[in-house]
């Protein structure tokens, strides 16, 4: 294979950068609350499950063969190759348990599993809506100016951009009091938001060498699992940000944990190039696709189908999701062969 090409490198480095800049995309709203709205559990339940059967399906059914024809290009015989392929393979799955039994020992936490750190959105959006429901009845009673028109229109105070607006003015008052002993930060909120973006940012860096070794070789399936892993980014950031932003009232502090825990994807992406540059021969491309299909397959079966289920534990939307995302796939890997 000789070394990697200039142009190739740069697409996979780019797709990679953007998949994991997107856990920053769902952290930003706490910059704007009225996007909580679009959160819901069922969506970010699908969400995580359309991801997953992307990258289930293209991990049988290419990078593991990519694999195979690896080992095979290198002179072994298709049972030696099938055979290495799959000891790579569950190598793959128990590197990636070693990754996270690192992000529960660095974060002091043995039983701590990052399924676990789920926000209900639900939840959240009914305190939303509490609040800015009390924030009406003090408009009317004229105790609390509000919004222009809320006073005239209780009707109109449900819209989004009002609701907003309550919501702002209340995270406002709640930092003009963060001043007092009552407001302190909640250290098991902030901690709880922390050990999130180390677990996300730990198997963020599988991640990010998947898609650049998958991209470097075809980039439409590096770019297919680019898209899976933003997809999944998106609801991860919300939960990196929404449990500090929440105890902090710093959105600043918020979007910051967000950022280290995506950014890992791209150092991911620079690591495997120094890595790989102009040192991956057959066997290497074998043993690198055999090990990215074993790590993709664990963060699927071990990190997102569990946290989709906890979103959804009547199964309403994760199999579909599921499915959906396998035929996603497949449908674009079929017709790039026809056209």
């Amino acid at each position: 294979m000789g070394g990697i090409p200039f142009e190739n490198g740069a697409v996979a480095f780019a797709l990679t950068f953007g998949a994991g800049m997107c856990t920053c995309l769902g952290a930003a709203v706490v910059f704007f609350p009225s996007l909580v709205h679009y959160a819901n559990n069922k969506f970010l339940a699908g969400s995580l499950a359309v991801a997953s059967g992307v990258m289930i399906y293209v991990s049988f059914v290419e990078i593991f063969q990519k694999s195979q024809g690896g080992f095979e290009d290198a002179g072994f015989s298709y049972a030696e190759a099938n055979c290495y392929t799959t000891l790579c393979f569950f190598g793959g799955i128990l590197f990636n348990k070693g990754l996270n039994e690192l992000a529960h020992f660095v974060s002091g936490d043995a039983e701590h599993h990052g399924h676990d750190l789920i926000i209900d959105f639900d939840q959240l959006q009914e305190n939303l809506a509490k609040i800015a429901g009390e924030e009406v009845a003090a408009v009317a009673k004229g105790s609390v100016p509000g919004p222009a028109g809320v006073g005239d229109d209780l009707g109109a105070a449900t819209s989004e951009v009002q609701l907003s607006e309550m919501v702002q003015k209340q995270e406002e008052t709640v930092d003009d009091e963060g001043k007092d002993d009552e407001q302190k930060p909640d250290p098991k909120l902030v901690k709880m938001g922390m050990q999130t973006a180390l677990a996300i940012g730990i198997h963020n860096f599988p991640e990010g060498l998947a898609t650049f070794v998958a991209t470097l070789d075809d980039p439409l399936v590096g770019a297919g699992l680019a898209i899976a892993i933003a997809i999944h980014n998106i609801p991860e950031g919300l939960c990196v940000s929404i449990p500090i932003y929440y105890a902090t009232h710093d959105r600043w502090e918020a979007f910051k944990w967000a950022f280290v825990s995506g950014i890992t994807e791209p150092i991911g992406a620079a690591i495997g190039w120094a890595i790989l540059y102009r040192v991956m021969d057959d066997i290497a491309y074998g043993i690198v696709f055999g090990l990215v299909a074993g790590m993709m397959v664990s963060i699927c079966v071990k990190e997102l189908l569990p946290m989709a289920l906890k979103y959804d534990p009547d199964d309403e939307v994760v199999t579909a999701g599921f499915v959906a995302g396998m035929a996603a796939m497949a449908l674009s890997l079929v017709l790039f062969l026809v056209a």
